[in-house]
């Protein structure tokens, strides 16, 4: 491996970092929950302290999962200049290696055990599934239609089953929201290496 992908590699647990701390310390989830109690007058989500608690973190993982499936899907931008950024050969290698460091970093940050780093990885796999399947039907779709997949359905049971068509649109604004959080921290990062 040449040394400017090393370098490329090195960035992997910069970015994992910058995630979470655009979960935690900056506390996109906390303003997500608190912005739809609001809106939609549920201050019961914030009456026990304990269920709240669990509901940000419960929040908190589904919205890592779709930052790191974002970036993995923003990854071959940054990988090749061909349009549209298909990877072949040794990126596709760098790219499977970048993958693994990523998760290896964000294992470590969270401290994880191997169950929870193995189990955060199936659920990972998991999201690329299902949003293939919503990206094939999603073509077929206005560009104004509201953000789909697995992080909104998912989202929406967790945050507020009773309501759950208000919980699935406020989910799909908030995916938004974090695909874009996710594809700031990747251009900060990585946008050295493009030049």
């Amino acid at each position: 491996m040449r040394t400017r992908e090393k370098i490329f590699l090195a960035h992997a647990g910069e970015i994992a970092n910058k995630l979470l701390t655009a979960l935690e310390s900056d506390g996109l989830v906390a303003h997500f929950v608190d912005s739809y109690a609001v809106e939609f007058d549920r201050q019961g989500l914030k009456d026990h302290p304990h269920r709240y608690r669990e509901l940000l973190s419960t929040l908190g993982r589904e919205a890592l999962l779709a930052m790191v499936a974002h970036a993995h899907a923003e990854l071959p931008r940054y990988l090749t200049r061909r349009r549209p950024p298909l990877l072949r050969g040794a990126e596709v290698q760098v790219a499977d290696a970048f993958s693994d460091e990523l998760l290896a970093s964000l294992a470590r940050a969270s401290r994880w055990s191997t169950e929870d780093a193995e189990e955060f990885r199936h659920d990972l796999d998991l999201y690329a599934q299902l949003s293939a399947r919503t990206q094939k039907v999603k073509r077929r779709r206005s560009p104004a239609d509201p953000a789909e997949g697995p992080f909104v359905d998912r989202c929406a049971l967790l945050l507020d089953p009773s309501m759950l068509d208000k919980a699935r649109s406020a989910a799909g604004k908030f995916l938004v929201e974090i695909e874009q959080a996710t594809e700031k921290i990747f251009h900060s990062v990585l946008r050295r290496r493009t030049r």
